[in-house]
């Protein structure tokens, strides 16, 4: 009986360690996700549909109004700054996307807006954003009902290559600059939380 009541006492204290463990983790996710979501711009393409076509036409209209923006802040050094040369071009970003639709032989009606929106997780090479509230540059195309494209404007992370599956140090370096010692390990260590939360499971799973 007592060896029974042990185990079960180190099972409920397995079972608090976890809870708290992950109450923990929770609470240092929103404020690692709130940090970092003060400091950076996104953009965020919406598709009119998940239509192979809308799809299609979703990237054609990112690939213009990236090439114009990687002009148009080129040399901003500030979030600030870049928000406010964004905003001001509303109407040309709206027009060069209306020009890509319309070139395609599509009529969606299209709108751009800088606005705070909610992102899932979401990997850019080899660097992860936590979920949560963000400020970005939303361009809704149609409907906007179909998958999303999205990238950094600031710093400026739209304007390379991370097909290769790692994002250039130089590019590391401008988020680093930014970014808490803190926030920038976490983007880094996204597998952090799946490790931490198995070494619990495990330590629990040692009990029986």
């Amino acid at each position: 009986m007592n060896n029974k009541i042990f185990t079960y006492l180190w099972i409920f204290l397995g079972v608090a360690i976890l809870i708290a463990a992950s109450l923990l983790n929770r609470t240092n996710t929103e404020n690692v996700q709130a940090g970092i979501s003060e400091k950076i711009l996104r953009l965020h393409v919406i598709a009119n549909s998940d239509s192979d076509e809308d799809q299609a036409l979703k990237l054609k209209v990112k690939d213009k109004v990236v090439e114009y923006l990687e002009t148009l802040l080129d040399g901003s050094s500030s979030l600030d700054e870049s928000m406010d040369i964004v905003a001001a071009h509303y109407d040309d970003i709206n027009n060069i996307c209306s020009e890509v639709i319309k070139n395609e032989g599509y009529s969606y009606p299209v709108n751009s807006v800088i606005e705070n929106t909610e992102f899932p997780v979401k990997s850019y090479g080899d660097i992860t954003l936590p979920a949560g509230s963000y400020t970005a540059l939303r361009i809704t195309i149609g409907e906007s009902l179909g998958k999303n494209w999205w990238c950094i404007l600031y710093p400026p992370l739209c304007f390379v290559d991370a097909t290769c599956g790692v994002v250039p140090d130089d590019s590391k370096k401008e988020l680093k600059n930014i970014l808490s010692e803190n926030e920038y390990e976490a983007i880094l260590s996204h597998d952090a939380d799946v490790s931490f939360r198995f070494k619990y499971l495990t330590f629990l799973n040692d009990l029986f």
